[in-house]
C-alpha cells in the first residue's frame, strides 16, 4: 500500500507487515513493484495490518521530525535494555511525543503522579525517557521536565511486559502499595537495603505482570507449599495480608504458590538474614 511519496506498506520476505521509510520510496510505485534497498532509510516491523493502518494513519498526522525522534529514542532503548521490545512502541510512542510537544506549546504540561515510583521500579526505562529528553531538547529545542522522562518511560514498560496502560499504572500502583505494607509490618524502609530490596521490586514486577494477565502461579505441591509456610510463619502472614489487600482492592484471588513465594521473598529483604 503506498502511504505517500515517503512511506508505504508492504510484507517482508517472512510475511511479516512492515511500513517502509525513505525519500521518492512510494514515488509512482503500484501494489506489486519491488522496492529499491537503497531508497528504504527506516523499516518498521508491526505484528498486525492493524498495527500497520494505525502507523501509516499517525505518520499522515504528524510532523516528520516527530517521527525520526521517536525511532531515535526507541534505537537508543534496544541498545540498552535486554528485554525485547512489542512492536507497537512506534505506535505509542511516537504518537506520546506528537500529543506531548503539542502540549508543551501551549504550556499544558502536568507533573506525573508515579514519578517516584516508575523512576524507582524501572529505573532503565527511566534511564531511556531521561535520553529521551535529551534528544527532544536537541532536535526540538523544547526542554521538558524531568515527569516526562518518567511518562515516556511508562510506554516502554507497556512494551516491554505487554500490558495496556491502565494495567500498567494499576501494577505500578501495587507494587509501592506492596512494598509499604512490608515497611509497615517489618518496621524497616526497603529503599535501603540493596541488592535484596531489588530482587523484591523484580519479583513484584512479575508478579502484577501475571496478576494482570491473568496468569498466576497456582502449583498442586502443597507438601513443599506447607513446608515454607511452617518456615517462614511471619513472612507468610504479611504475604497473607498483601493478598488480602490486593483481593479488596483489585478483585483477584492470589493463590497459595504466589503467597509463599512473597513470602520467601519477604525473608530475604530483612537485614542479616541468610536463606
Amino acid at each position: 500500500m503506498i502511504i505517500n511519496n515517503n512511506v508505504l506498506s508492504t510484507h517482508d520476505e517472512n510475511n511479516r507487515e512492515i511500513v517502509l521509510m525513505g525519500k521518492g520510496i512510494g514515488f509512482q510505485k503500484k501494489v506489486g513493484d519491488e522496492v529499491a534497498e537503497d531508497k528504504i532509510e527506516k523499516k518498521f516491523v508491526l505484528d498486525s495490518e492493524d498495527e500497520v493502518g494505525k502507523f501509516s494513519e499517525l505518520i499522515e498526522m504528524i510532523p516528520h521530525n516527530y517521527l525520526n525522534l521517536s525511532v531515535d529514542i526507541i534505537s537508543y532503548a534496544q541498545q540498552v535494555m535486554p528485554k525485547r521490545l512489542s512492536p507497537s512502541i512506534y505506535i505509542s510512542l511516537t504518537d506520546h511525543i506528537n500529543f506531548l510537544l503539542e502540549r508543551s506549546t501551549k504550556g499544558e504540561l502536568f507533573e506525573n503522579p508515579l514519578f517516584n515510583e516508575i523512576k524507582s521500579f524501572y529505573p532503565s526505562e527511566y534511564l531511556v525517557g531521561e535520553k529521551a529528553l535529551e534528544l527532544i531538547e536537541s532536535e526540538a529545542g523544547i526542554k521538558l521536565p524531568q515527569d516526562e522522562a518518567a511518562s515516556i518511560a511508562l510506554h516502554f514498560v507497556i512494551a516491554e511486559y505487554n500490558m495496556g496502560m491502565s494495567d500498567t499504572v494499576n501494577a505500578t500502583t501495587m507494587i509501592r502499595e506492596c512494598i509499604s505494607i512490608v515497611e509497615k509490618e517489618l518496621g524497616i524502609k526497603l529503599d535501603e537495603l540493596g541488592l535484596h530490596c531489588s530482587r523484591f521490586i523484580t519479583h513484584l514486577k512479575f508478579f502484577a505482570q501475571r496478576m494482570f494477565a491473568g496468569e498466576l502461579l497456582d502449583n498442586q505441591d502443597q507438601e513443599f507449599l506447607d513446608m515454607i509456610i511452617n518456615k517462614y510463619p511471619k513472612e507468610y502472614d504479611i504475604s497473607e495480608k498483601i493478598s488480602q489487600f490486593v483481593q479488596s482492592k483489585y478483585g483477584y484471588d492470589i493463590p497459595k504458590e504466589e503467597k509463599v513465594y512473597l513470602a520467601v521473598y519477604i525473608k530475604r529483604i530483612q537485614p542479616h538474614i541468610e536463606i
